[in-house]
């Protein structure tokens, strides 16, 4: 019995400080759950319960015209959706805009990031400069592009072209595609640039310099080891631009009105609401709109970074 005793004795002295580790850790988990909590229950009523709310709007027959005439309607905006004439032109400009641009901002920002990442007097400032347009107003931008740069009689863009003889271009309704694509590359360029700046910043100068001691030229290097550690860099920056871009409106409102192959889902949605005044459609193309937004971002990541494998360029 005395044997039993001191086994068992030596067994729960044994076990009592993993006992208290499992109580602090359980302790601790749920410290850190009820700290997240608040922050979790607002993001989920600020961004779910609207959601939400537009997938019960999207399932009634509701004209702001006829306020007394609102009854369900099932899936029949989701049919008119889609058997419309609207929706696949929408959808076609919507990916030619946004991909368009994202890629462009992309091929920039990769660009002005490499200048940025080198030591120069009065970088500071030029990285300010640079990531200005980012910061203006998506309005404002419109308005000085539309008037300032763009403008037919007195766009800056104009006056350069007639001192090499060529004729003005009436950019907003000649070339409204390329006017529209013109402006996000433009405005969000800076915001790549600032995520690839970071990733080159992060890379080790250490190897770097090994790599350049072995004999690897610029091009080398940067094409097997740079690219490769910019690979999540790259995928994190085309996927917020993508989500951003696809829901562009602004631009599209000031300058061009939708005309030329320039009307988005987004300004499509603004038509039913604010113009037609149909508030069950609107709501449909939002739901459908926030699903092509998510296709569309993982199309984007799929195709263009298809040539990494394991961190390493085919």
């Amino acid at each position: 019995m005395a044997a039993i005793s001191s086994v068992k004795a030596t067994s729960d002295t044994h076990n009592g400080p993993d006992v208290e580790y499992e109580k602090r850790r359980r302790f601790n988990r749920r410290v850190s759950r009820g700290l997240v909590a608040p922050a979790l229950i607002f993001s989920i009523a600020l961004t779910q319960i609207p959601f939400v709310v537009t997938i019960i709007f999207s399932t009634l027959n509701w004209n702001q015209l006829r306020p007394d005439e609102i009854r369900f309607a099932g899936f029949q905006n989701f049919v008119e959706v889609f058997t419309g004439g609207d929706f696949l032109p929408a959808l076609w400009s919507t990916v030619l805009i946004t991909s368009s641009s994202v890629i462009l901002s992309l091929v920039f920002g990769l660009f002005l990031a490499i200048l940025l990442d080198r030591k120069f007097p009065g970088r500071a400032a030029a990285r300010t400069l640079a990531i200005t347009p980012f910061l203006v107003m998506p309005a404002a931008a419109a308005l000085i592009w539309k008037w300032s740069i763009l403008d037919v009689n007195v766009g800056m863009l104009n006056w350069g072209l007639g001192l090499i003889g060529i004729d003005p271009v009436a950019w907003n309704t000649d070339l409204p595609v390329v006017t529209i694509v013109m402006l996000l590359t433009w405005q969000y360029t800076p915001f790549f640039m600032l995520i690839l700046l970071a990733g080159l910043q992060s890379q080790n100068r250490e190897v770097l310099e090994a790599a350049s001691v072995d004999g690897a030229g610029a091009v080398r290097t940067f094409r097997a080891m740079t690219l490769p550690h910019l690979r999540q860099y790259a995928e994190i920056s085309t996927l917020l631009g993508t989500v951003m871009l696809v829901q562009v409106f602004d631009p599209i409102a000031i300058m061009t009105k939708g005309t030329g192959g320039t009307k988005t889902l987004s300004y499509l949605l603004y038509e039913r609401a604010f113009i037609g005044l149909d508030v069950g459609q609107a709501a449909a193309f939002g739901v459908v709109t926030v699903i092509v937004t998510i296709g569309i971002a993982t199309i984007a990541l799929r195709t263009m970074f298809k040539v990494f494998v394991d961190g390493e360029v085919k």
